[in-house]
């Protein structure tokens, strides 16, 4: 009997052609972040179905995230971008945050029970 080697389905191209681009969008908007905040660094957590949550920090502090309809888009993402990758968000790299009134007003919002309306 006479080995068959099963071929790439046309619809395998496709989906690995819309990640490639996806991925390519996405190290574009990195890239843009870290140029407006003095360069950058990021971690990648998988947020189930909806794909992978990459979090931004800037050297300014400043922080920001995007979605990845899949972890392996992520990775690509931020291997493209040339940024840092941490494996967990704590430690030195979380203390890099710099939350403004907004964010701790809503923190404390939803520690009281939501915001007040006056």
């Amino acid at each position: 009997m006479a080995d068959t080697q099963v071929a790439d389905t046309p619809v395998d191209y496709k989906r690995a052609a819309k990640a490639e681009r996806h991925a390519v969008r996405l190290a574009r908007a990195i890239g843009s972040f870290a140029k407006e905040h003095g360069g950058a660094e990021g971690q990648v957590a998988y947020i189930g179905q909806k794909g992978a949550r990459i979090v931004l920090v800037g050297e300014d502090g400043g922080w920001g995230d995007l979605v990845a309809p899949s972890h392996a888009v992520a990775l690509s993402a931020v291997a493209k971008s040339g940024i840092t990758l941490h494996e967990d968000f704590d430690g030195e790299f979380a203390a890099k945050v710099r939350t403004g009134p907004y964010e701790w007003s809503r923190m404390a919002g939803i520690q009281l029970g939501g915001p007040k309306n006056s």
